[in-house]
């Protein structure tokens, strides 16, 4: 009975916490307005979480495992790898500029936070943009010849990922080429990605 009820609570906190950071954003927000909602003490909230940053991230992270699966989940596996890749960066651009919460990747203050937090905790193999679903499909199109095979495809993966991270620095690279820098960026990759010549 009392794990269900440490469940239960658990559960209020990550639901009130998840509606405030999506409606105030992670700045605005604060833990007691979290256990009022929730109806909780203050202190219990440390129970559970120690800070606002590990419940955030907690959040953010099951926010953004969700936006992956429905991309991926939504590719269409019968085009090249190129547009497929295209297919994915830009389901996952418009995911996270229409999800509040995973729009806080882009709020410099608020991300270098919780990245610590999370390297931290989980350490530089945790940095994949992608989960295993997509590591598959590259390794598929290497034994397909479609991916060149000198490359290790976890090292692939963190190609993608640093296209990923490319969107943290859209002000210091100009607002004005990004979109057609990471479009470019991401054809030169897939092209020298695909040369499979020897």
């Amino acid at each position: 009975m009392e794990e269900f009820e440490l469940t239960e609570k658990k559960d209020d906190i990550l639901r009130h916490g998840r509606e405030l950071f999506k409606t105030k954003g992670f700045k605005d927000t604060n833990i007691s307005e979290i256990t009022k909602m929730a109806g909780i003490a203050t202190g219990t909230f440390y129970k559970y979480y120690p800070s606002k940053e590990k419940l955030f991230m907690d959040i953010f992270l099951e926010e953004n495992a969700k936006l992956k699966n429905q991309c991926l989940q939504s590719l269409d596996l019968t085009k090249s790898p190129l547009e497929i890749v295209g297919q994915m960066l830009s389901q996952n651009a418009a995911g996270m500029n229409a999800n509040p919460i995973l729009k806080e990747w882009y709020n410099k203050s608020v991300f270098d936070k919780i990245e610590k937090l999370y390297l931290e905790e989980n350490g530089l193999q945790a940095v994949d943009f992608l989960y295993d679903s997509f590591l598959e499909l590259v390794e598929k199109w290497q034994a397909e010849g479609k991916m060149r095979k000198d490359i290790d495809s976890k090292m692939i993966m963190m190609i993608f990922a640093a296209v990923i991270n490319v969107d943290t620095h859209k002000e210091e690279i100009g607002l004005e080429y990004f979109p057609q820098l990471l479009e470019l960026m991401t054809k030169l990759i897939m092209k020298g990605l695909e040369d499979c010549s020897d």
